[in-house]
């Protein structure tokens, strides 16, 4: 079908991302002809819809090239998410350098999730030279911005004491802060706090919202870390945590 937009009646994207969430098809053509019509932040949704196959056929390398025209134009989350198609090869080989800076050129306009992609390279060392006080900056920055999962990362550096000398209070504050936010992996560092002060009731209902949100590489580090545990009552909920664990890894 298609959509005769005059363009005042596609600049307003959130109006197109409605349209894709009730019918995703009629939406993925409005947002074709937006995107043909250099409204940049439609060319952001269509590459992601591209990725996700959301209305449209799956397409990671027409994704690619919306991201990059997008990019080109300067917005953000244009370069952060090219820079996701770099890192994991969507579309094309991995260049994690590549990934790198259009990780960098996001951060540097201040978006969290490119704050947090590019410190994650450079606490990995991958694409760029390995810099931890860097990655500290940029996980603050974004952590300070609202972003759930770099204020995980946060109270681990503090509480670590990588980069900067540790601070445990402050690094319960970001945990307790991660974990309020929605972060599974904030609600689990934040559970293991109280834990560790003997609060292990405060902890159960953090656990069990970590276990209903975690992902597969989650559940592998988490699940043994609470087998470990002395409580009878950690070690049941462990046993739950195995067996999600077992159905992604079927599901995989």
């Amino acid at each position: 079908m298609t959509f005769n937009l005059r363009r005042e009646e596609i600049i307003e994207v959130d109006q197109l991302a409605a349209l894709l969430e009730h019918s995703p098809g009629k939406g993925a053509q409005a947002l074709l002809v937006a995107a043909g019509q250099q409204v940049v932040e439609a060319q952001v949704l269509l590459g992601q819809i591209l990725l996700d196959g959301r209305g449209i056929e799956k397409d990671p390398a027409l994704a690619r090239r919306w991201f990059a025209i997008a990019a080109y134009q300067g917005n953000a989350m244009a370069h952060n998410m090219l820079g996701r198609c770099l890192e994991h090869g969507w579309g094309a080989e991995v260049d994690v350098p590549g990934a790198a800076r259009h990780y960098r050129a996001a951060a540097d306009l201040g978006l969290d999730w490119g704050l947090y992609n590019y410190a994650n390279l450079l606490a990995t060392g991958r694409g760029v030279v390995a810099d931890q006080a860097q990655a500290l900056a940029c996980y603050r920055q974004a952590a300070e911005a609202g972003h759930a999962k770099s204020m995980n990362l946060l109270g681990r550096y503090l509480e670590e004491g990588v980069a900067c000398s540790a601070d445990p209070a402050q690094a319960r504050d970001w945990y307790r802060r991660s974990a309020e936010a929605g972060d599974f992996r904030g609600q689990f560092s934040h559970a293991a706090m109280l834990v560790e002060h003997g609060q292990v009731e405060q902890a159960l209902p953090w656990l069990e919202q970590a276990l209903s949100t975690g992902n597969l590489n989650f559940l592998r580090r988490s699940t043994p870390t609470l087998e470990q545990a002395g409580d009878a009552r950690l070690q049941a909920l462990a046993g739950r945590y195995r067996a999600r664990l077992g159905e992604l890894q079927a599901s995989a």
